[in-house]
């Protein structure tokens, strides 16, 4: 995981170059020692000078990562092959703006809803810099936390519950990653707060991958409450 302060310190501008040196020296010595590196440009760690513009919630955001993503590609292209945009996009969404247990700590309902489409957005830019910087050998994705999803009785209630827990935790990435449409059933769910993608973001964000990352720790048993 590549720490994207320690590289751009002010989330864009000038290369910390003794950052990118530490990877630099990190990937050679995987390489050395026959470990392929698998490298994720984002782990949950946003500069600080972004999030003191918005972070996540404001789309320039999405584009400062993809300005990164490119820095990064051109100094380590040449020995990586393995490239992950982002880790766990739901968990920045959810633990950082809508409970506040990780980073920025928001409890913010709408700045959430905006976090979770600027995510994916950078995701799919990030994926076109990547494209058009990294030999054609590299192979481009994205790590997800999925679960399956099971109803924790047989009623109605549960197992429309279930539904919506799988379309927030799965399918509001799924979709718009390897369909291009977000599902409507929970657009539908969540109103006008969750922001109108503008022309031509479904498209970037449904660029294609060659893998599909997937983190999985446990199955979900949801109860209607």
């Amino acid at each position: 995981s590549v720490s994207w302060p320690r590289v751009l310190p002010q989330g864009a501008g000038t290369v910390n170059q003794a950052g990118l040196a530490f990877y630099e020296r990190l990937v050679d010595a995987l390489n050395e020692r026959g470990i392929e590196p698998v490298l994720t440009l984002f782990h949950w760690d946003l500069p600080q000078a972004l999030q003191d513009q918005g972070g996540w919630p404001n789309r320039d955001t999405a584009i400062r990562f993809a300005d990164y993503a490119q820095r990064v590609a051109n100094r380590l292209g040449d020995r990586v092959r393995y490239w992950i945009t982002h880790n766990e996009p739901f968990v920045v969404v959810a633990a950082g703006h809508l409970t506040g247990e990780h980073a920025p700590g928001l409890q913010d309902p709408a700045a959430a809803l905006r976090a979770a489409h600027h995510l994916l957005l950078s995701h799919g830019l990030a994926v076109e810099a990547l494209r058009s910087t990294l030999p054609a050998s590299a192979r481009i994705g994205i790590t997800l936390n999925l679960n399956p999803i099971h109803p924790a009785t047989l009623s109605e209630k549960d197992r429309l519950a279930a539904i919506r827990y799988d379309g927030m935790l799965n399918r509001m990435a799924l979709d718009p990653i390897l369909l291009g449409t977000y599902p409507e059933d929970i657009l539908t769910a969540l109103g006008p707060p969750f922001p109108r993608p503008e022309t031509g973001d479904l498209e970037a964000i449904a660029a294609p991958l060659d893998f599909l990352g997937v983190n999985y720790y446990s199955r979900a048993v949801v109860r209607h409450d």
